[in-house]
């Protein structure tokens, strides 16, 4: 038997599940990239709104790609588990604030229509650093990528997150229906403004009137989204089914920390998200940077020195005390620094919850899954810090490392010999740059920093940063990762 809307009295008393009528629950946020992390993050938090009886604010989700989430959600008639892990045991909750599952690509007018539904009030993102098609370095639109490209001369047909955005803008103001709120939930860097400069650039390209009217009227606040969330596994799929006593076909892991914050500016409207423990806000910038720099680079670091040396996990990783002492060093003595923390921030305390979150070994969070998408992640996640830094006339050894693991990840071979699967936008040119230069830092690091969409045209004309990072990159061909770690 499947998990779904029947099924739901036959499961154990242990599992917490909708107590609310799902049925009279009416859509108000439509959700772009309904992933893993949003299921365990944003459908998590509206699931508290639902079950206290704000019954506007349900959830349909649509993937603009790939069918997996679709196919396996929909004859759950939407259902998933949402399993949180720790050392102490394993809670299950199954979430009910999906009540629609979409492919954009099948059938791209059934969720236009979704978008421009008068009962819309949000459009929320989940699509990766990548998926917003800007130019990392300079946060600006890429007009020249091919969806890009592809959704200016479509307009009607788009494939890009905002190529839907604006054709369902176009069709609700045609329709004399107020704009949505663009709530960005990705690790970009000031993500609200960032996507607020995409949408308003993209729509001024299509037609200047349409430009001006975005322009006013389309909310784009800012948030700071943190909860750590690995790839589901086949045999969490089996635990989870046998503990539920029905099969689910994509449930959710997570670990028992979440945190969301969010500016206030909801011009259409928004449901209580601080009764279900978001912090609204009216600058979300210290704590983004906060989460930015201290979790995610931290997270990057860790994902492509542990890989090079072997370690699968996370918590594999930060087990080896070396590795606990690098990222804890990196965060005190080079990331705080950077950060300008409202008064009672407590960073300490902080930081020492993301050393305890990182250790969690009911979390089987993969190395190779964080290091994916390394060329959009390094500008938010330390080269930001090292422009911190470097401006400071402060040292920046660690944070190199750090880059350097990611130059030496992709060179495509780990210090076995072996290949190693780089997932990456860049991949094709990554590859032919690595394979032109060989396993020679002399020649790797400036033929990867002269790609000014990652490393801009500052940096690689810096030699506080070139010459430090050129020479992590020697220890890590030469010595070996954990070498270099525990000399670090």
């Amino acid at each position: 038997m499947r998990l779904s809307t029947r099924s739901l009295t036959t499961l154990p008393a242990s599992v917490t599940r909708p107590a609310y009528d799902r049925d009279k629950t009416a859509i108000g946020i439509v959700h772009l990239g309904v992933g893993a992390f949003h299921r365990a993050h944003q459908a998590a938090v509206i699931e508290e709104c639902l079950a206290r009886g704000e019954t506007g604010w349900a959830i349909a989700g649509a993937s603009l790609r790939s069918a997996d989430t679709r196919d396996a959600l929909q004859p759950q008639d939407n259902l998933y588990t949402l399993s949180v892990r720790s050392s102490q045991g394993e809670a299950l909750r199954v979430i009910g604030a999906i009540r629609e599952s979409h492919v954009a690509p099948e059938n791209p007018g059934a969720l236009l229509a979704r978008m421009a539904a008068p009962t819309t009030k949000i459009v929320s993102l989940t699509v990766t650093e990548k998926g917003y098609c800007h130019d990392p370095a300079t946060g600006q639109l890429n007009e020249a990528h091919p969806d890009i490209i592809h959704d200016l001369a479509n307009p009607d047909t788009p494939r890009s997150a905002i190529g839907y955005l604006a054709k369902a803008l176009r069709m609700r103001r045609a329709n004399h229906t107020s704009a949505f709120t663009i709530l960005c939930c990705d690790n970009l860097p000031a993500n609200g403004r960032t996507v607020k400069r995409v949408i308003d650039r993209f729509a001024h390209l299509l037609d200047k009137d349409f430009g001006h009217w975005v322009a006013g009227e389309v909310a784009c606040p800012a948030s700071m989204v943190d909860r750590i969330v690995p790839a589901t596994t086949d045999e969490d799929r089996a635990r989870i089914s046998a503990l539920l006593g029905v099969e689910d076909r994509w449930p959710v892991v997570t670990e028992p920390f979440l945190q969301w914050v969010v500016e206030d500016v909801f011009p259409s409207g928004r449901p209580d998200l601080a009764l279900s423990g978001v912090e609204m806000v009216k600058d979300v910038t210290p704590f983004e940077h906060m989460k930015l720099r201290l979790l995610n680079g931290s997270h990057s670091t860790i994902a492509y020195l542990g890989y090079l040396a072997g370690y699968e996990t996370v918590a594999d990783t930060i087990a080896d005390p070396a590795f606990a002492r690098l990222i804890r060093a990196m965060m005190d003595e080079e990331i705080t620094p950077t950060l300008d923390m409202p008064a009672g921030t407590d960073l300490d305390g902080y930081k020492s919850a993301l050393i305890e979150r990182f250790r969690n070994p009911a979390l089987k969070h993969r190395t190779w899954q964080i290091a994916m998408d390394g060329s959009q992640k390094l500008p938010q996640r330390l080269l930001g810090t090292i422009r911190d830094r470097l401006k400071a006339g402060a040292p920046i050894d660690r944070l190199a490392l750090g880059v350097s693991g990611w130059m030496r990840y992709v060179a495509g071979t780990d210090e076995k010999g072996a290949p190693i699967d780089v997932r990456d936008p860049l991949a094709t040119k990554l590859a032919s740059v690595a394979a032109e230069a060989g396993p020679s830092a002399a020649r790797l690091a400036p033929a990867l920093l002269a790609m000014p969409e990652i490393f801009g045209s500052d940096l690689p004309a810096d030699p506080r940063f070139t010459a430090p990072v050129t020479k992590a990159l020697e220890s890590l061909f030469t010595k070996g990762a954990a070498k270099t770690v525990s000399e670090a």
